[in-house]
Formats: C-alpha cells, sequence, structure tokens
C-alpha cells in the first residue's frame, strides 16, 4: 500500500432500501417481534429455573438455549432497528468486528447446543434405564460449557482473521448489520484464508451436526415404532417433533446463507434469511417448545395460578 492510502474507520450499513414510510412501518413490527422474543426467551427461562418439575438436562440445555437466542437477537436487532429510523447508519470498525464476534459466537454455540439436546433425546428413549446414569448433571455441565467454549473460540478465530486485513476501499456493508461475509468483500487484501475457515467452520458446526442429529432421529424413529404404550409413544413423538422444527429452521437458514455459491442476485435474499434467523428464529424457538410441550404449558399453569389472589 502507498503511503498515502487512507484506511476505513467505519462502516455504512445499507439495509433495506425503502421508502420512509414502509421503514417506520417496520419499525413497529420488528420491535414487537423483538420485545416478544425476548419476552417469550424469558418467561421460559424463569419457568425452568422457578418449577422443580422442570430441573431435568432437557429443560437445562433448554434454558441455556432460550438464554442464546435472547442475547443472539441482542447483538444485532437493536442496531437494525435503530437504522431504520436513522439515516446515518454508520458504525465504528471496533463495534462492528464485535458485533460479527458476537452474532458469529451465538449462532456456532446454539448449533452445537442443538446437537446436544437432540443426544439427549436420543438418551431418553432409546436407553431410558440409563438415563439419569449417563446425562447427570455433570455431564450436562461438561456439554453445555464446551458447546459455548467451542463455539465462541470459533468466533474469536474469525475477527482475528478479520482484523488482519486492511480496509481501505468501500465502507459500504451491503446487508442489515456487520455479517461476515459481507464486511469481507470490503477487504483490500486476499480473503481466501477467511474463505476457507469459513468454510471448515461451516463444516463442523453445520453439516457434522446435522449428520449426527440425523442419524440420532434415524435410532430415535426406530424406538418410537417398537414402543408398545401409545402414550409413551406420542409423548417421546411429541417432544422430538419439536426439536426437529427448531433445527430445520435453524440449520437450514444457516446453510443456505454459509454454504451456497455466493452471487450478487442473492444479496436481497440473504438480508430476509438472516433477518429471519437473527428476529425469527429466536422468537420461534419458545412459541414450538411451549405449544408442543405439555411440561412447559403445565409449569406456565401452575406459575399463574401461584399469582392468582385467594
Amino acid at each position: 500500500m502507498g503511503s498515502n492510502q487512507s484506511w476505513v474507520t467505519e462502516f455504512v450499513l445499507v439495509g433495506f432500501e425503502l421508502s420512509a414510510d414502509l421503514e417506520v412501518l417496520l419499525l413497529w413490527v420488528f420491535s414487537l417481534f423483538y420485545i416478544f422474543s425476548l419476552l417469550a426467551n424469558g418467561v421460559i427461562l424463569g419457568l425452568i429455573c422457578l418449577d422443580p418439575s422442570l430441573h431435568t438436562p432437557m429443560y437445562f440445555f433448554l434454558s441455556h438455549l432460550s438464554i442464546i437466542d435472547m442475547s443472539y437477537a441482542s447483538s444485532n436487532v437493536p442496531k437494525m432497528l435503530a437504522n431504520l429510523v436513522n439515516h446515518n447508519r454508520t458504525v465504528s470498525f471496533v463495534p462492528c468486528i464485535m458485533q460479527t464476534f458476537l452474532y458469529l459466537g451465538f449462532a456456532a454455540t446454539e448449533c452445537l447446543l442443538l446437537v446436544v439436546m437432540s443426544y439427549d433425546r436420543f438418551v431418553a428413549i432409546c436407553h431410558p434405564l440409563h438415563y439419569t446414569v449417563i446425562m447427570n448433571w455433570r455431564v450436562c455441565m461438561v456439554l453445555a460449557v464446551s458447546s459455548w467454549s467451542c463455539g465462541f473460540i470459533l468466533a474469536l478465530v474469525h475477527a482475528i482473521l478479520l482484523l488482519r486485513l486492511p480496509f481501505c476501499g468501500p465502507r459500504k456493508v451491503n446487508h442489515l448489520f456487520c455479517e461476515i461475509l459481507s464486511v469481507l468483500k470490503l477487504a483490500c487484501a486476499d480473503t481466501w484464508i477467511n474463505q476457507v475457515v469459513i468454510l471448515a467452520a461451516s463444516v463442523f458446526v453445520l453439516v457434522g451436526p446435522l449428520c449426527l442429529m440425523l442419524v440420532s432421529y434415524m435410532r430415535i424413529v426406530w424406538a418410537i415404532l417398537k414402543i408398545q404404550s401409545k402414550e409413551g409413544g406420542t409423548k417421546a413423538f411429541s417432544t422430538c417433533s419439536s426439536h426437529l422444527c427448531v433445527v430445520g429452521l435453524f440449520f437450514g437458514i444457516a446453510m443456505v446463507v454459509y454454504m451456497v455459491p455466493d452471487s450478487n442476485q442473492q444479496e436481497e435474499q440473504e438480508k430476509i434469511l438472516s433477518l429471519f434467523h437473527s428476529l425469527f428464529n429466536p422468537m420461534l424457538n419458545p412459541l414450538i417448545y411451549s405449544l408442543r410441550n405439555a411440561q412447559v404449558k403445565g409449569a406456565l399453569y401452575r406459575a399463574l395460578q401461584k399469582k392468582r389472589p385467594m
């Protein structure tokens, strides 16, 4: 680089290019969705903490999922909402990299946690007599801590590789937030190392876990078909189907965004998918688990009964 080269100190988030009236409408709609997401996940987390009947490994992992979903949405949605009303859509370099780090960290952690939850259901249904021995609290803690640690170590690797790149050219990030693939397009150096690491990380946290979950659920379906009790089979299928809904939404969108070859025509579609990933998926998770889970609905009913005056 020449000595007179200027370096980018802030980026401009392009977002959606919409009319002012439509941006105001989206601000209200997305704000309601975001608030509902925080409240719904907060209720799930509160019920799991307060109701002794939910102090089991399955709901222990579900409480971590609620924490991740609240943090995941909060890492980028507030900035998206601010950009809908603020025409000065700039973000400084360090906060941009921090947003990328948090987004990737929470996303990778959720991928690994969903694998752990599928393993928990596999043990519960395929090895019910040994469930309390295999899934003891020490094992649960190790699995949870490992998921968080691996997720944020991967995110840290991405952030370090991103910090080593020079940014001296255009500063417009064609996305709703500082998404790593959009930021990499602005680098003034070869990003092949970053691309290779992103692909390897995608295989590690998306393809590998998805294959493990498919194997687990094939075993689970086979075990459910052999259950003699109709009630037991229905309960097992209901629990697993709710988890499969979450897995399908989360992994499906992530694989489209990070593993499908990039093209200029896909940029607007990727913005919508990222919005769904950041806003709607954390909102849908508690709905899926609460509406399809009798134990959560029972805990909510008991909590409301306690609050009702005598």
